[in-house]
């Protein structure tokens, strides 16, 4: 059986593995120079499938190489190969709705209905499937809440509303995966369902309509592992009342949708047919893997993970004003990439751990995490046995903080084993205070606690040690305002990485603990991964 997290014997073990310190010496000189090394014009802003990501890997093949670790991706290779489809829709798509009389009505695609082949091949065709209105088509058993309930979806298409219910039943200002389009079209996809359709709220001729017709024709990357629909679908209120109209319905006699009591409702006699075809382009790009081989468990796993990628130079973004036209991605993220090859520095000269650790260098996050999910849909190492993954995007640029913000605080019982390190330190863990950001499913740790896998990252804190929180709050506003997916997000010489190696530091004692530790840490009761860990417990046991 795996242990739970319990406050005084696994914080007396933190705390004692934190004491004998391993000799660790983060160095904040070497850190600056390999981020210097690798934001540096001659790798071309770091963009997949170019020269820059040759010379990227390279280094970092050289930098492990030279600390003596083993290659940690598939086959015994360094890299990971990932292949990014990019899908662009071939004019010419159709769609009709029936209704009980047997009339056929066509949809025009691009003001009636937004439509996109969503398989892995480019094409779609359903003829005549029933519809079914799935409300948010969220089913969150730690909250409650099934807008599925009994009803079977199989050889179906659903219809979802956009996002999540407000308050607290949820999470409050901040957001949950639950509204997530990509877990909605899982949902979806994990029931039997054929397509999904979006129901945009608002009639035709309105703004909010508009924007989502012009989104639907733009060249789009899907993610590796998503959800094997034969299409996606926005429809405007006119249309979703026509269909409600034909089935019988008045919507305004179903239960409220964001109250928790609604259960999904079949729309009798209305189906929905549809015929679509994009074109596809691939890109193979690579994640590069390096591996320390655990000396008791080697099958049980804690990553260390940070992305290489960055947006590219002139070729990618050739509008760009002005004579620099390279986006050098230095704190985004050479400096994250450079902080994970100084943990293996660190962790490689410490006695070996009887778990494994692997440190993982993930590929186009900035394309929309696709290195991660890549390997969470293909992972060398099993994620049932995966203990967690410990991402690091974006060092913290500045002198000794107090706090030590993480995105999604009150996700998993990592949080309270950072805790007790911080503590150690007279440092807290905090929340990342910008909730509207939903900075917990946008970076490389995503794609991991989406399969279960508990993962932690951390941010920069505010409340500095000199200075308090309006002095940290206002110089990182305005650093990120400045230079953020900016060409000037270059190296300076003048960076402080004082809070970035006290972080590494909190983080190389969080690893190492894991590793040299039976524990499996888990998720928090209210978290919508714990269903998701749960599916593996045997695997644990």
């Amino acid at each position: 059986m795996f242990r739970a997290f319990t406050g005084g014997v696994a914080a007396a073990a933190l705390l004692l593995a934190a004491g004998s310190a391993l000799a660790q010496d983060f160095s904040a000189d070497r850190i600056s120079n390999d981020i210097r090394t690798i934001s540096a014009d001659s790798f071309q802003g770091r963009y997949p499938g170019t020269e820059g990501e040759r010379l990227t890997l390279a280094w970092l093949q050289a930098q492990y190489e030279a600390m003596g670790l083993e290659p940690g991706g598939p086959n015994g290779e360094w890299l990971q190969p990932v292949t990014l489809k990019r899908f662009t829709p071939v004019a010419g798509g159709t769609a009709s709705w029936t209704g009980p009389d047997g009339a056929n009505h066509p949809l025009a695609v691009g003001s009636d209905v937004t439509l996109r082949a969503v398989t892995n091949d480019g094409k779609a065709y359903v003829s005549n499937a029933p519809i079914v209105f799935v409300g948010y088509g969220i089913t969150a058993p730690e909250r409650n809440w099934d807008d599925y309930g009994d009803m079977d979806v199989r050889g179906k298409v659903v219809v979802v509303v956009a996002g999540e219910p407000e308050g607290d039943v949820f999470n409050g200002p901040y957001s949950t995966n639950y509204e997530s389009s990509a877990y909605k079209a899982d949902e979806a996809f994990r029931r039997g369902a054929v397509g999904i359709v979006t129901l945009v709220a608002q009639p035709a001729g309105s703004p909010v309509w508009q924007r989502a017709v012009a989104g639907s024709t733009r060249t789009r990357t899907l993610t590796p592992g998503a959800a094997d629909l034969e299409f996606s679908m926005g429809v405007n209120h006119d249309v979703a009342q026509q269909w409600a109209a034909a089935a019988g319905l008045d919507i305004t006699q179903l239960p409220n949708i964001g109250n928790g009591q609604f259960k999904a409702v079949a729309l009798p006699g209305v189906t929905l047919s549809v015929n679509a075809e994009e074109t596809v382009e691939a890109l193979v790009t690579h994640n590069l893997l390096a591996r320390i081989p655990g000396t008791e468990r080697p099958n049980e796993t804690i990553i260390y993970s940070a992305h290489w990628d960055h947006v590219g130079g002139e070729a990618q973004h050739p509008e760009t004003p002005g004579d620099d036209k390279i986006f050098n991605g230095a704190w985004d993220n050479a400096s994250g990439t450079a902080g994970v090859v100084e943990m293996a520095r660190q962790i490689s000269a410490a006695p070996r751990p009887k778990r494994s650790i692997v440190f993982a260098h993930m590929a186009a996050e900035e394309m929309g995490l696709m290195g991660a999910y890549g390997y969470a849909a293909d992972p060398v190492w099993p994620l049932e046995t995966t203990v967690a993954d410990i991402n690091i995007d974006m060092l913290p640029l500045s002198g000794p903080t107090r706090d030590v913000p993480i995105f999604g605080k009150g996700q998993n019982d990592l949080e309270d084993r950072l805790q007790v390190l911080a503590q150690a330190e007279g440092r807290y863990v905090t929340d990342d205070s910008m909730p509207e950001q939903g900075f917990y499913y946008r970076s490389d740790h995503f794609p991991f606690a989406r399969m279960g896998v508990p993962a932690i990252m951390p941010w920069h804190g505010w409340d500095w040690v000199d200075g308090g929180k309006e002095a940290g709050e206002a110089a990182w506003k305005a650093k990120f305002g400045a230079d953020y997916h900016k060409p000037s997000d270059e190296w300076s010489a003048d960076w402080n990485l004082t809070s970035a190696t006290e972080n590494l530091t909190l983080l190389y004692h969080l690893g190492l603990d894991l590793a040299n530790s039976s524990d499996w840490p888990g998720w928090k009761p209210t978290s919508e991964f714990a269903v998701v860990r749960a599916r593996s417990d045997a695997a644990r046991r």
